[in-house]
């Protein structure tokens, strides 16, 4: 049934219990998209304040990357008056996929979901965000990434499953879009999860991070144990070294301003002044406009 394919295979994309929801929400939908692709998505006038700060973000991602929130609450608070449309709800939660409008403008939001899994990245998560990406690409709608994703998920069924060849279908679809694309670091941004997640490696217009951001290949602990590993082991007391050259390994490479100092992203930002930024951002990346190159069809990896 209806519940099945909106849960468990991906088949479905929205599942209702009756046609007036079912109704209404399809009104919602089709008020953020274009009548085709020769047309931008209709704008409205915002009821929202464009300047309007929002404080509590700061309570409502933690510091410690290693507490999980909803990133439903974050998107609340950044988006117009806090209304959205998630695409595909209830399958492969561990990533976010909605439609909404900032300062009046549909974009298309992709973010990592701390709640579940931890946010990481797997089959069925990269397909998802995927499939989403070049939905918006299509209807020439921004795309907004919040990230906060630890890497990709580990496990003998991924790997026989093939989780790089279906993580490149984010990293591909990204690549091939032409619409303005902004990513936001909020906490962790590890590994070749946070490169597929709009880096400013693949072509992301703007990058920006909290000061909570720790953009690195992998966690301080996980680095340490590699990096030091003889030191740890020569050490009297392994646990105490261990601890003292995490810390020491988060406070030189690990710091907020790090990944601006590399180029990694274009400004570390407020949290509370992340929408302010998102509704300039998007005013200043209105007039983009990229073509891709002339040639028969691109070659995704299927």
């Amino acid at each position: 049934g209806a519940d099945v394919h909106a849960g468990t295979s991906g088949v479905a994309h929205f599942a209702y219990d009756d046609e007036e929801s079912c109704l209404e929400e399809v009104r919602f939908l089709l008020s953020m998209l274009p009548q085709n692709n020769r047309e931008n998505p209709p704008a409205v006038q915002p009821t929202d304040p464009a300047d309007r700060l929002c404080p509590a973000l700061a309570s409502l991602v933690p510091a410690d990357g290693n507490l999980p929130y909803d990133m439903r609450h974050v998107i609340e608070e950044i988006v117009d008056d806090g209304e959205h449309m998630e695409v595909h709800e209830s399958w492969a939660p561990s990533v976010v996929c909605t439609l909404a409008r900032i300062g009046g403008e549909v974009v298309g939001v992709v973010a990592n979901q701390p709640r579940t899994l931890a946010g990481v990245l797997d089959i069925n998560s990269s397909e998802k965000a995927a499939r989403f990406v070049q939905l918006c690409d299509a209807f020439s709608i921004p795309l907004v990434t919040l990230v906060d994703v630890p890497g990709f998920l580990p496990g003998v069924d991924q790997e026989h499953g093939g989780i790089i060849r279906h993580g490149a279908k984010l990293l591909y679809a990204y690549c091939n879009a032409t619409v303005p694309r902004i990513s936001v670091v909020l906490r962790k941004a590890y590994g070749g999860a946070y490169i597929v997640m709009d880096s400013r490696s693949i072509g992301s217009d703007l990058a920006f991070a909290w000061p909570t951001n720790e953009i690195a290949v992998m966690g301080a602990e996980g680095a340490a144990n590699v990096v030091f590993r003889r030191q740890i082991a020569a050490a009297d007391d392994p646990d105490s070294a261990r601890a003292q050259l995490v810390k020491e390994y988060k406070a030189e490479l690990m710091h907020p301003y790090y990944a601006a100092e590399r180029g990694l992203v274009d400004d570390v930002i407020d949290p509370a002044e992340t929408r302010e930024v998102l509704v300039r951002s998007l005013a200043m990346l209105r007039s983009k406009r990229a073509e891709l190159p002339v040639r028969k069809h691109g070659n995704p990896p299927m």
